[in-house]
């Protein structure tokens, strides 16, 4: 089997899934439009903008003129930490439980025009800072079980302002996707007495095939078990369970990957890359986690252009995901970018 060329199907370890990968489809003509978007022109301050510094938000609250990161409770919170307790049951089938949980917003920074990608390391430095801050607080709350931190950027990925900011839910149960994960490297410790992503971190610099680049103490690859077209992790070279451990000299190196990535992603279609990224790390529930290893996913949409995205739909929502660019050809295009925004 030719990997480069054969149809063939590749295992998530983390969540036990599987992928088709069609590498012979990317030879099929293309009929669809390439094109560019206009480049994006947003003022440093936008007066219309409920996440700007001073601006008003929902109700009576309003942003004070902040000058650094800025955290305040998501004023449209999908989580509530006052949901009554309760259960609905019926029979076997039915079944319903009650859910608390704690939403905030950060802002990146007060400017309004700018992303991770055209923020500096320094810059992006106390963002990370904030980032475990949170992690320890919320976590530390006797009802948290997990707290996830996420980014959604672009209108393409449902991001309704472009002010730089991303947001934490905090959960009473470890959600679907934390839970798998959480299994599943338990399992292989329980099995071989190591790490899950540890092992693997170690083939993948070894082979650098599917690497798009690293720094003393991030790798940034295309993982081998990738569903969209440009799908990255950035993982800790050291065995970290949680964000809260990483060194000074560690924070440091998360935030230069994620500025180097976010450049990359940018140069690749010319447009501010939409993404969903989000940081997978131990459950806060009081638990031993000795498997965990921190890991941060990045789900971008885009296959072609900065308009041509990727959608699961037909045999990919009835029977599994699919995809044609392979992780090793998509690794060679994000590597073969420029670090310098265009």
């Amino acid at each position: 089997m030719n990997l480069q060329d054969d149809p063939h199907r590749r295992r998530n370890p983390l969540t036990g899934e599987w992928v088709l990968v069609s590498p012979h489809r990317t030879k099929r003509p293309w009929k669809g439009e390439v094109e560019e978007l206009p480049a994006d022109r947003l003022p440093a301050y936008d007066p219309g903008c409920y996440l700007c510094p001073g601006n008003a938000r929902a109700g009576d609250a309003r942003n004070p003129a902040y000058e650094g990161t800025f955290v305040f409770v998501n004023d449209f919170s999908a989580l509530l930490p006052e949901a009554p307790s309760g259960r609905y049951e019926r029979g076997e089938l039915l079944l319903a439980e009650s859910e608390r949980g704690l939403c905030k917003v950060i802002c990146f920074s007060p400017r309004h025009d700018l992303t991770l990608a055209r923020m500096s390391v320094e810059e992006i430095a106390p963002v990370i800072d904030t980032w475990i801050d949170q992690y320890v607080e919320i976590g530390g709350l006797d009802y948290v079980a997990y707290v996830q931190i996420f980014e959604n950027r672009g209108a393409m990925m449902g991001n309704s302002n472009p002010h730089p900011h991303c947001q934490i839910w905090a959960s009473e149960h470890v959600p679907l996707a934390a839970a798998s994960e959480t299994e599943r490297q338990h399992e292989y410790r329980a099995d071989r007495g190591g790490c899950l992503l540890c092992d693997y971190l170690r083939i993948e610099l070894e082979s650098a095939e599917r690497v798009v680049f690293e720094n003393e103490s991030f790798a940034v690859l295309v993982p081998f078990w990738a569903v969209w077209p440009y799908e990255v992790m950035l993982l800790p070279k050291g065995h970290h369970a949680s964000i809260d451990t990483l060194s000074r000299e560690e924070r440091r190196g998360l935030a230069d990957a994620i500025r180097r990535l976010g450049c990359r992603y940018d140069n690749l279609f010319r447009t501010s890359f939409p993404y969903s990224m989000g940081a997978h790390q131990r459950p806060t529930d009081g638990g031993d986690y000795p498997g965990w290893h921190l890991h941060f996913h990045y789900y971008p949409p885009l296959l072609r252009s900065a308009t041509v995205r990727k959608f699961m739909v037909g045999y990919e929502m009835l029977g599994t995901p699919q995809r044609d660019i392979t992780p090793e050809g998509a690794a060679a295009t994000l590597r073969g970018l420029s670090e310098i925004h265009y």
